[in-house]
């Protein structure tokens, strides 16, 4: 074998290698609950505007926020009282969000045909 030949095939096992040492600790990890969401932060809801801004609202605790992103960062909108709005346990869809967002906005949507 040429010593070109060598090393692609050293490279190629080395290589090979890595992957599977990296995707064994991420399986171990996943077992042990890395990544897993933990503590008082919850997603509640996401309204995507285009392609680069969205309304989220986030769950810390008791309370509820209102928070924008967009290409130059997070801001906060803002705040939802706890008795206001009721608000589902788990995750939701956009639908769901939207009508929330309305509700707390007093807007109504409007019929598919006024677009």
């Amino acid at each position: 074998m040429t010593p070109l030949g060598r090393y692609v095939v050293e490279t190629l096992v080395m290589l090979l290698g890595v992957v599977a040492l990296a995707v064994l600790l991420l399986s171990i990890g996943r077992r042990f609950g890395l990544g897993r969401p933990s503590g008082p932060l919850e997603l509640v809801g996401r309204l995507p505007l285009d392609g680069r801004r969205a309304v989220y609202l986030v769950r810390v605790g008791e309370t509820v926020y209102v928070v924008g992103a967009s290409e130059s960062g997070l801001s906060k909108l803002g705040e939802l009282p706890k008795d206001g709005v009721e608000l589902p346990k788990g995750p939701t869809t956009d639908a769901a969000f939207r009508g929330v967002l309305e509700r707390v906005l007093g807007r109504t949507t409007p019929p598919a045909g006024d677009a």
